[in-house]
């Protein structure tokens, strides 16, 4: 049987949520001043929040008990994320990044989803910041020499086609080439700024990216991103809880953090 809240519109559910949210905010302020003021004030308004579904976590089947300081509630299975949790996380995360960015470091970013590939390459290219999308290649991190010697040949491979160096070669000669260098651009175009040990690894995804977070920690690296319901936060050093499987949500998170070191500097 459906309940009333499977025949509400979005709009009625982002009105009744947002009603949550309202009156956990009046509760926490007049019972034990767990909050500061500071933590209420908003980088984005909580209806775009909403609306974009960043408070939708997994099935409480797949719950990850750590992640209970994150969550405001369980409806019908699902997780609700308490987005002023994700809020005061996402500031403390844009701080980090930009007293690593202002002291000359550098944030290597990572998208292994599909619906965080092209706003995590855009923010990263706006930063001028390193990145892996789509599949992260074991020791990139761990291996980091052999890594870097592999993104030098793609960067001579680059120099000798466009010199027209390779034209003394067979035509079939070229064709393997070209296809050498664009086999190399997928997998190393993003790690040419990474000319050193990065100072912190971003991911879009927490649960999709264990590799990446294992290299990191291996190597003493930073860690920070996105995590749902279903991760273990205390992998990382700074959690952002929210929606990783919604492309709303995560375009939504990389628009703010893009905003904040970038348009407002």
């Amino acid at each position: 049987m459906r309940s009333s809240w499977d025949e509400a519109s979005p709009s009625v559910r982002v009105e009744v949520v947002r009603c949550y949210y309202v009156l956990s905010l009046i509760f926490k302020l007049n019972f034990g001043n767990i909050i500061t003021m500071q933590e209420i004030q908003t980088q984005v308004p909580y209806e775009d929040m909403l609306k974009a579904g960043m408070h939708f976590g997994r099935k409480k089947t797949v719950y990850n008990p750590l992640m209970s300081k994150y969550v405001f509630t369980v409806r019908d299975g699902i997780c609700i994320i308490d987005l002023l949790k994700t809020q005061a996380q996402l500031k403390n995360s844009i701080e980090f990044i930009k007293t690593t960015l202002a002291k000359g470091g550098l944030v290597l970013f990572v998208a292994l989803t599909k619906q965080s590939v092209d706003s995590t390459k855009e923010l990263a290219e706006a930063l001028n910041m390193p990145y892996v999308i789509d599949r992260w290649l074991g020791g990139t991190l761990t291996n980091y020499k052999v890594i870097n010697s592999r993104v030098k040949k793609l960067e001579e491979l680059e120099k000798a086609t466009k010199s027209g160096e390779l034209d003394k070669y067979t035509k079939k000669e070229r064709m393997m080439f070209n296809k050498e260098l664009q086999k190399m651009t997928v997998h190393f175009e993003g790690l040419k700024k990474l000319t050193r040990m990065p100072d912190a690894v971003f991911v879009s995804s927490l649960k999709e990216s264990a590799l990446p977070i294992r290299e990191a920690k291996r190597m003493g690296v930073k860690t920070l991103g996105i995590v749902n319901t279903d991760s273990n936060p205390d992998d990382m050093d700074y959690v952002i809880p929210a929606n990783d499987r919604s492309k709303k949500s995560v375009d939504l998170i990389m628009e703010i953090i893009k905003n904040e070191l970038v348009n407002n500097k």
